[in-house]
């Protein structure tokens, strides 16, 4: 049975995205389909695919409401290969911008639009950026793993950040040596993580801090999808790894320069612990129509 689905095409500083509105969650695409709509050469092409669905109309958005009412709408996301993906911060501040242009829902300034992720809530506010989102609370749980990748001659001890998905970071000593590597291969990660990790290779700005801002530069390898022009769930990793090697007296407020551009990461105190936030720009570029 075929269907003909209405889609958005949108991006987050070059992460792409083709978003969809299921509000009732009657389209189900297997991970096949969705692979084919994120092919670059056969189908219309992004790093994910985004299904804006009610998040009482699937499973996991029953645990959305549990953590909170308000949180009408899910992000069902699918990396470019079709798995399932926990949390993704550029596709959500996308994701955010395309509710509101299709009216779907209302976000007036200062006020906060809770989605559902299957990482948890999300809280999503409007800046002069785009939109910021808080990413909730991190931790250091994936040890310090080797990475090797194409074009570095050594392997290179990383740090394993989860911050609602996966992420190993790792520090290289200039911009040519981040330039050379070739991330159309794999990094290969000793011991592997069990669910993979996204990977991200990071050099800091000298100075590293101006203005009390921290300052990196970033290419990523994401879980799924290959090299990006940017993964704001990594940047956010990469800017905890970063003050954790810094030690002591590092910023809680960082920018975090990609191939496509430049997000912000800051870290703030909550009652439940430490949360950190990610913020950009959204675009929405285009429309089309596509039978699955």
């Amino acid at each position: 049975m075929s269907a003909t689905i209405h889609f958005t095409k949108g991006h987050g500083t070059g992460n792409d995205f083709v978003l969809f509105a299921d509000p009732d969650g009657l389209v189900e695409l297997t991970p096949q389909q969705i692979a084919a709509i994120a092919d670059r050469h056969f189908g219309v092409g992004g790093d994910g695919v985004i299904r804006a669905v009610r998040s009482r109309k699937l499973p996991e958005g029953a645990a959305a409401l549990a953590e909170d009412e308000a949180a009408e709408w899910f992000m069902d996301y699918h990396n470019a290969d079709g798995s399932v993906a926990e949390m993704c911060g550029n596709g959500i501040r996308v994701f955010a911008r395309f509710l509101l242009d299709n009216g779907l829902t209302e976000l007036i300034d200062g006020d906060t639009l809770a989605i559902g992720t299957r990482s948890g809530v999300r809280d999503v506010q409007q800046n002069r950026s785009g939109f910021q989102a808080d990413m909730g609370r991190w931790s250091l749980d994936g040890g310090e793993p080797l990475v090797r990748a194409r074009n570095l001659s050594v392997a290179r001890p990383g740090l394993g950040i989860n911050v609602g998905n996966p992420h190993v970071v790792v520090a290289l000593a200039s911009d040519e040596e981040l330039d050379s590597a070739d991330l159309t291969y794999i990094p290969q990660i000793d011991p592997e993580p069990a669910h993979g990790a996204n990977v991200e290779f990071v050099v800091p700005f000298d100075p590293l801090v101006k203005d009390g801002v921290g300052r990196i530069r970033m290419r990523v390898h994401e879980r799924g999808s290959g090299e990006t022009l940017s993964c704001g769930t990594g940047a956010v990793a990469a800017a905890l790894a970063t003050r954790h090697w810094a030690g002591a007296g590092a910023p809680n407020q960082w920018t975090v320069e990609v191939p496509g551009g430049t997000v912000g990461v800051r870290m703030f105190a909550t009652e439940d612990g430490e949360h950190v936030s990610l913020s950009g720009p959204a675009e929405l570029v285009f429309e089309g129509t596509l039978e699955v």
